[in-house]
């Protein structure tokens, strides 16, 4: 089953742009994933379960590095028509 996550990320911090763009470089590392940025969010697309394994590690590592941050996501399960397949 295929997982969307929109994600946005809000680091409690000063320098806030280099945090939000090293997290998105290394999404963009993973073959296995389709990543689009826009302005406000990071699209995610993948495989459901390793897909939220990578994003629960990158998320943390963005915790570890940059101290206080704020995660916002939505998901959903299927394709980003939402048809669920």
């Amino acid at each position: 089953m295929k997982l969307v996550a929109e994600i946005s990320l809000y680091p409690l911090a000063d320098k806030y742009i280099a945090p939000i763009e090293d997290f998105i470089a290394r999404l963009n590392q993973y073959p296995e994933l389709e990543v689009e940025t826009n302005a406000t969010s990071t699209r995610v697309v993948g495989e459901y379960l390793p897909t939220m394994k990578l994003l629960a590690e990158e998320m943390q590592r963005s915790h570890q590095e940059i101290g206080q941050a704020i995660f916002v996501c939505k998901f959903l399960n299927g394709d980003a028509m939402g048809s669920g397949r």
